[in-house]
């Protein structure tokens, strides 16, 4: 089944299914900010599996064709294991793109980068990816270390949009935000 080549709606409705199977919680769980939800994704039991990378990756890589995008990552933890799958999968289908990971803070010792992976030049474009956006606020942050570094970020990706504000808080960081999912499609 992996090698095969799916369609991007055979990608989406097998990752679909892998979801609502073993990432969609429900009942009353704390988010990161703190708000109590009764909607949670565990967007890492998808991410870390490899069905759910190799999907993701399939799925990423598809979305930003044609788009101009030299590199893709974004703020660590959530990004980690979605830019090792698109790394991975890039270079299996030969596309050229850099993939990166943003510390949220710049390391103190070795080379001192807050940006780690491939050089990114000044001028190149990166897309930003999480598993799920709430606020945006991950993807923001990625966004402004990115900018220190003369890269432009006006992309991001996630799996699962939580219909929250993100959309209306990364347009106004410049951000236009694409989801694989949104809320509404993984529970009723």
């Amino acid at each position: 089944m992996y090698m095969q080549k799916l369609t991007i709606n055979q990608y989406k409705l097998q990752l679909l299914k892998l979801l609502k199977k073993k990432a969609v919680k429900t009942g009353k769980i704390k988010l990161s900010s703190g708000k109590i939800s009764n909607f949670y994704v565990d967007g890492r039991l998808i991410t870390l599996s490899p069905e759910g990378a190799w999907l993701i990756a399939n799925i990423m890589l598809e979305m930003i064709r044609g788009k101009k995008i030299h590199a893709i990552g974004g703020l660590t933890l959530g990004a980690d294991p979605i830019t090792g799958a698109i790394a991975c999968m890039a270079y299996i289908k030969k596309i050229p793109i850099k993939t990166f990971i943003v510390r949220k803070v710049k390391k103190e010792h070795g080379m001192q980068r807050q940006i780690e992976g491939p050089q990114l030049r000044r001028g190149e474009r990166a897309a930003i990816v999480d598993d799920v956006a709430t606020t945006g606020s991950s993807l923001i942050e990625a966004k402004e270390a990115l900018e220190g570094i003369g890269v432009k970020a006006d992309l991001a990706i996630v799996i699962v949009d939580r219909q929250e504000g993100a959309i209306r808080n990364l347009k106004k960081s410049g951000i236009k935000l694409l989801s694989i999912f949104k809320k509404k499609d993984l529970i009723k």
